[in-house]
């Protein structure tokens, strides 16, 4: 046999290796349907994201794996949600670190009020060792996580009065998250702390039960909070991350190849979603301004104020937290800086 008919059988049989291997790998791809839930709205930065993530997954698995994306808090709150997920009843969703914290204390560590000043400084700590070490946690809590996606600084918004300076919150009726370190902020800060699933709040608002919450821009516009709620004051008073999650029940069905399609599918969505969040955040501000809302910049004078006034908060937050593990993001974080 010459050279160049050795070659072409060699080429044959290589193709024929590659799409025995590829006809293999399709069938490690079941036929599926994905519930993802998550509590914001389908034109939220969660809800682009998620119809992103369900897109990617069906073009990466031929059409056999199909992420239906259930928004707006349908399936239920967050906490709820999370407990479906353990069981094996939704087998994925979108939500804050935060909201973990009843399953192990130290995914509040991002929690930490003033604890990032820049969106540069999230990204680095949330994509480096200290967030890895979260995400291998998740497992022995019935759950995996993806990858880190974006929800961006959160903001404070009231009916009553603007809010320029700290002792403008005293007295406000402010709905906060179901997690203690956002209830002990806002009541060292002098406010009445509302703790409320997410799915109620537009209601709370409305018939005044609460008189203000906070989120970032994008999500108060998204959810029509302008309706209810005259006054915003840009605190940045802290920064959520969005944590894309899968049960390990449903998970542990999965083929390597399905996971690692997930898998995948989740990071290389995060750049797109993090942009998508960041834009529409600065758009949403520029927006609830001709929607009729009064926005206030917070100096970063008040800032600090705010920052030395929680020092307890942010202390006692830290001892329910792995101290090795702040030790970690603090010295991590000074790297960012530096490098800044």
């Amino acid at each position: 046999m010459n050279a160049y008919f050795r070659t072409i059988l060699g080429t044959a049989l290589l193709a024929s290796t590659v799409l025995s291997a590829s006809f293999a790998s399709a069938q490690e791809i079941k036929e599926r349907t994905i519930k993802l839930a998550l509590a914001n709205t389908p034109e939220s930065a969660h809800g682009l994201g998620a119809k992103r993530f369900a897109d990617v997954v069906s073009q990466k698995s031929g059409g056999k794996l199909k992420v239906r994306v259930y928004a707006g808090g349908t399936l239920g709150g967050e906490v709820v949600v999370a407990s479906a997920m353990q069981g094996g009843t939704i087998e994925m969703s979108m939500m804050g670190p935060g909201l973990l914290t009843g399953m192990d204390k130290d995914f509040g560590i991002f929690d930490t009020p003033f604890l990032f000043d820049t969106f540069k400084e999230a990204d680095a700590i949330l994509d480096g060792p200290v967030g890895k070490k979260l995400l291998e946690k998740l497992p022995a809590k019935g759950l995996v996580g993806l990858s880190y996606w974006d929800h961006g600084f959160r903001v404070l918004t009231n009916s009553r009065r603007p809010v320029a300076k700290m002792e403008d919150i005293q007295g406000l009726k402010i709905r906060v998250q179901q997690i203690p370190v956002f209830i002990d902020t806002f009541t060292t800060l002098g406010a009445n702390a509302v703790p409320l699933p997410f799915p109620e709040l537009y209601t709370a608002l409305e018939t005044k039960t609460v008189d203000g919450q906070e989120n970032p821009f994008v999500s108060i516009e998204v959810t029509k909070f302008y309706e209810v709620q005259k006054y915003a004051s840009n605190t940045r008073h802290a920064y959520s991350p969005l944590l894309v999650l899968a049960s390990k029940k449903f998970w542990d069905q999965l083929s390597d190849d399905e996971r690692t399609l997930l898998l995948d599918a989740a990071k290389e969505t995060q750049p797109y979603e993090r942009e998508t969040s960041r834009s529409l955040d600065a758009k949403a501000a520029d927006e609830l301004k001709s929607k009729g809302m009064t926005i206030t910049e917070i100096s970063s004078e008040e800032r600090s104020r705010m920052r030395e006034k929680l020092k307890p908060v942010i202390e006692k937050h830290y001892t329910t937290i792995n101290g090795a593990l702040v030790q970690e993001l603090t010295a991590e974080l000074q790297k960012v800086r530096a490098s800044q």
